[in-house]
């Protein structure tokens, strides 16, 4: 029998799908995901549903590692139930040794499910990347005394000594794990193959990385995006939300400009150590035999549409990069079929040979990757919180905002408008696209258990009966 081939997962923190320069972005320097671009195959269309709350990244890292869709989660996404799989835990069951380092924001008995391995650990959600406090592997699986919040760290380091097994202070996040991943390829001893995955926690804010990244970039070079606006064009209640109070309102051309560049020093610095670990793996011998995948786990809005985070169903916020290279995948090729992210686990065993659990629900897009014609979804649902809900088609996109007594829709052809910039909702001869995607969005809401959902139930709530009336604007 053949043997299986490694796996190495490379999952970035709040990179939008515009942040490689071989993939359309003239600025932003990225020459290791520009190379890997070029050796494998990069969808452009790759998406999450969006989130139950304002941590988006919670539930999309939980629908990655479970292949479950939004509300088919628990908690959030938070705690992850035994009867769920797991990508990780899946590969250890056939064969593979399992390695994790970075963020995993899910819980500590999922992570014990998913690894044989680790370093460098990080519970949580966001941190100061200088002084990021973490965990060694624990073969028991215990990590008995993990902190349950580090979203918002109010203490000092003592007390996250005793909490955690050290606090890393020196040393970048993005090098930190990086390291790790490559102490783990060159000291790798086994006849089996190994699922490595490396989760960044950049480059989510709070916006640091080595001052050569920041110098890499001239601020009086920086484009404002097309779709930058001052203030978004209405209220749709995440105003307070945290990463919305990174600037004042009304946004600064300025000051978005210094978060633009920021953003894109922290993605040089990642991929950088991206060179690195890659570089590693064939300094081992085991590059020729490894399928790489980089991705990430939500998009950010960085001034896009008046916005700074992550909390709308805009593309800038569901749509992330994907890459996919190794053995037997297209080099230096796209494909703009959709795709969610909770289809990577299905895809992994499908490329692998390995039965997929009965709990997963994602869809194997391996017909895709050797198909440019080639299409699993047609439509796509995304939600954000009891606040939005939208679904679009390869044409049009329409979206539907509920917050108090407000109501507002809005339809993008996004075929022509990618940046959702010409509201359509207005125009007489739009009408019919709406109805159709209105009951088409309807229609997803159930089939995903969107309707029995305490977020769905806020949302859907008297909708029925203001479908009909003009909506304020």
């Amino acid at each position: 029998m053949e043997k299986k081939k490694n796996i190495l997962f490379l999952f970035a923190d709040d990179m939008k799908y515009s942040t490689i320069g071989a993939l359309g972005n003239p600025e932003i320097k990225t020459p290791n995901l520009d190379e890997l671009a070029k050796s494998g195959t990069s969808f452009t269309n790759a998406h999450i549903p969006g989130g139950s709350f304002a941590a988006v990244c919670m539930p999309s890292r939980a629908m990655l590692n479970t292949g479950r869709s939004l509300f088919h989660l628990n908690h959030f996404g938070e705690m992850i139930p035994e009867e769920h799989a797991l990508l990780g835990e899946t590969l250890l069951q056939n064969g593979y040794n399992c390695f994790g380092t970075g963020k995993w924001h899910n819980c500590t008995r999922s992570y014990a499910r998913s690894f044989n391995d680790g370093a460098e650990i990080f519970f949580g959600g966001m941190y100061d990347h200088w002084k990021v406090p973490v965990y060694h592997f624990d073969e028991s699986g215990q990590y008995a005394n993990r902190f349950h919040d580090v979203m918002n760290p109010a203490f000092d380091n003592v007390v996250v000594d005793r909490i955690y097994d050290h606090v890393n202070g020196g040393t970048h996040s993005t090098d930190l794990f990086a390291d790790a991943a490559c102490r783990y390829l060159e000291g790798y001893d086994s006849d089996k193959p190994f699922y490595m995955y490396v989760a960044y926690m950049a480059p989510h804010d709070p916006r640091s990385m080595p001052q050569e990244f920041v110098d890499m970039y001239d601020l009086d070079e920086i484009s404002l995006p097309a779709n930058f606006y001052r203030e978004h064009p209405f209220d749709f209640g995440i105003k307070n939300v945290r990463d919305e109070a990174l600037l004042p309102h009304p946004r600064d051309e300025h000051d978005v400009k210094i978060q633009i560049r920021d953003y894109y020093a922290m993605i040089s610095h990642l991929d950088h150590t991206v060179g690195k670990i890659i570089e590693t793996l064939k300094k081992t011998g085991m590059y020729d035999d490894t399928i790489i995948l980089f991705s990430a786990d939500n998009g950010l809005a960085v001034g896009e549409h008046g916005l700074l985070g992550k909390q709308s169903t805009y593309e800038h916020s569901i749509k992330v990069p994907f890459i996919i290279s190794g053995p037997g995948i297209p080099e230096n090729e796209t494909r703009d079929g959709y795709i969610y992210l909770f289809d990577i686990f299905p895809t992994l065993c499908d490329l692998n040979d390995i039965p997929i659990p009965e709990t997963v629900e994602g869809v194997s897009f391996r017909k895709m990757i050797c198909d440019s014609s080639a299409h699993t979804r047609e439509y796509l649902f995304s939600v954000f919180g009891d606040k939005v809900r939208s679904i679009k088609d390869y044409e049009y996109k329409l979206i539907e905002y509920k917050c108090g007594d407000m109501r507002r829709k809005q339809l993008f052809k996004i075929s022509e408008d990618p940046l959702e910039m010409h509201d359509l909702f207005w125009c007489e001869e739009s009408q019919p696209i709406v109805e159709r995607l209105h009951r088409l969005l309807r229609q997803y809401a159930e089939d995903w258990d969107d309707l029995s959902s305490e977020e769905g139930q806020k949302f859907w709530l008297e909708y029925k009966t203001a479908e009909k009336e003009i909506w304020a604007y």
